[in-house]
């Protein structure tokens, strides 16, 4: 816990203790423990005071800010109807079926993690998906059973 409290404040102090400066916070967050834990959402209302409501409201509001533990590897398949009519759907099931998992779950060794997400910016090459912050498109499946054996390799 003093490590968040530590890492909180480190993000106060770079980004200022304004509410405009929330979301930066939050990103640092998660860029560093992986998600927001009840404890972290806490401190930063302390730190920036803010009500819970608030910083919570604005954690759970952006897709990005995970407020639940995820995979080493979060798979983000975009759900828009674009990506949908070019195959969404067919990528998902190869990607529960490589990886034995649905979509919303994480593997048991807590490498992958399957979500669907709002438009990333590349429906023009759906399907697409991201991996942590790696985008891939033009996704057939046997192109993202090679990515996410590459990915289990590391």
């Amino acid at each position: 816990m003093p490590e968040v409290q530590e890492l909180v404040k480190s993000l106060a102090d770079k980004y200022g203790r304004k509410r405009e400066n929330l979301l930066h916070i939050l990103q640092g967050i998660v860029e560093q423990e992986r998600y927001l834990s009840d404890v972290a959402l806490t401190e930063v209302a302390r730190e920036l005071d803010l009500s819970a409501a608030q910083v919570y409201g604005t954690a759970t509001f952006y897709t990005f800010l995970d407020t639940e533990p995820r995979g080493k590897f979060v798979i983000r398949v975009c759900r828009t109807i674009t990506c949908d009519m070019k195959g969404k759907n067919r990528i998902i099931q190869a990607i529960e079926d490589a990886l034995k998992i649905r979509l919303g779950e994480t593997t048991q060794n807590n490498k992958f993690t399957l979500l669907e997400t709002n438009c990333m910016g590349w429906c023009h090459e759906g399907p697409a998906m991201l991996i942590n912050d790696q985008a891939y498109t033009k996704l057939t499946e046997e192109k993202v059973i090679e990515i996410i054996n590459d990915y289990a390799k590391k």
